[in-house]
């Protein structure tokens, strides 16, 4: 063997050992922290969200240097946003891990008690999945939003984020395992992949016997990727191609100050909208409105023939335009003849993330309901209302966009599984 394949397999065997000793000690903490009582985690909790607070500047130098690195790398200006940390931002991320500290423990939960003919009590116990990986990109709040979930729903977690986020997250890390440490819980509940080598997340997906679940946040590449190598479950975070649908009983100033918040308050984000559908009877008087706003916004509009017809100045939408999840100032517009065409463009473009309707019709509301196999389905709000923190589950460790085990925005109970408790009275099977 060569000296370099040498010095190389001598380095993937101490990635290999690197990875495998955080997962083995994750496992070791998660059985300790599955026993711990609601009030030691929700300590836990309060003092990582006054420790972020304190230690603010040192987490924000370290994140300046990230997002210097990555202009310099040309990330896009929706990634650079992403990673961006602010005081303001990491106020918002410690109010969050506070609300998660007040929201009910569903750990111990016991639903579904019945009792049988036989006189055996039956029901189900709320557990933790135990050890949970998560790999992310962009996000520097992901690691203290999901480490706040995990440790309040008794998971260990395992944090890889993107290399452009690495000093900004080992920093978080830190700031979360020191709170920890002072709970007396055990550190290693949250731990930080500290190498940016992509074969890392190969080591980690291999690691079944110590990971009970993983969860990619990013891009189509990155989800593809890790569900095509992964030996452990995946609980997909698809892209948010979301679309509003305004009827043409829609109130045309409520669709309007939708629509514009929905794209244009923050584009780079999943729950931003898309794809705008307009039904045909109000696409004359709509868009024109509609349109103008947009464009006062920087919006690029892309547009089907009939949206074309009516705003001249609309770029002609292709075919991949509709699938798109374009993440910045670009949105996508098509005039639909009536709600099942809007369903049914939906069905074929979507992602089954979050839709919305714009209408004054009860029926149509219930309708679009019913009729839209997505995570989220909304009547008369925005799009951007799809996040944990918006709907009442404290900070969210992510939308799936796959049905098992979880639709939808991902809270303490998406976190929990549940096994069977029998209750008897020395009953023996006949």
């Amino acid at each position: 063997m060569s000296a370099i394949k040498a010095k190389k397999s001598q380095m993937n065997t101490d990635l290999s050992n690197l990875i495998t000793d955080i997962a083995r000690r994750a496992r070791g903490a998660s059985l300790e922290l599955s026993k711990a009582m609601s009030g030691s985690k929700d300590e836990a909790l309060y003092k990582m969200a006054v420790g972020l607070i304190k230690r603010a500047d040192f987490i924000i130098n370290e994140n300046q240097i990230d997002v210097e690195q990555a202009s310099s790398k040309g990330l896009s200006a929706a990634m650079i946003d992403r990673l961006t940390l602010t005081h303001a931002g990491l106020e918002k991320i410690a109010n969050g891990l506070k609300e998660v500290a007040v929201l009910m423990d569903p750990v111990g939960e016991i639903v579904h008690m019945r009792t049988r003919p036989n006189g055996l009590k039956v029901g189900k116990m709320r557990i933790p999945l135990g050890v949970i990986g998560i790999i992310y990109e962009s996000r520097p709040n992901v690691t203290a939003d999901a480490a706040g979930l995990c440790l309040k729903s008794g998971n260990a977690v395992i944090l890889r984020g993107g290399s452009e986020t690495i000093r900004s997250n080992m920093a978080i890390g830190e700031v979360l395992q020191d709170a920890l440490s002072e709970s007396g819980l055990p550190r290693d509940a949250v731990q930080i992949i500290p190498v940016t080598d992509r074969d890392a997340v190969l080591e980690m997906l291999k690691l079944e016997e110590f990971i009970d679940l993983i969860i990619p946040r990013g891009g189509e590449g990155l989800i593809r990727f890790v569900s095509e190598n992964s030996r452990i479950p995946v609980l997909k975070h698809y892209k948010g191609v979301c679309h509003v649908f305004v009827d043409e009983s829609a109130d045309q100033d409520m669709a309007e100050s939708i629509c514009i918040n929905a794209k244009v308050q923050r584009p780079g984000v999943c729950n931003s909208m898309e794809t705008m559908l307009i039904h045909e009877n109000i696409a004359e008087t709509f868009l024109p409105r509609v349109s103008k706003v947009f464009f006062d916004n920087g919006v690029e509009l892309r547009g089907c023939e009939r949206t074309r017809e009516i705003v001249p100045e609309v770029v002609e939408a292709t075919e991949n335009d509709w699938f798109e999840e374009y993440l910045e100032l670009i949105l996508s517009v098509k005039v639909v003849k009536d709600m099942n065409d809007a369903i049914m463009h939906i069905e074929k473009y979507g992602s089954m993330h979050t839709e919305s309707i714009i209408t004054q019709d009860y029926s149509n509301s219930q309708a679009f309901i019913n009729g839209v196999n997505s995570s989220t389905v909304m009547v008369n709000a925005s799009t951007r209302f799809n996040d944990g923190f918006e709907l009442g589950l404290g900070a969210e460790i992510g939308i799936s966009t796959s049905k098992l085990h979880a639709f939808g925005p991902m809270g303490l109970e998406e976190l929990t599984t549940t096994k069977f408790i029998v209750l008897g009275e020395g009953q023996i099977r006949e």
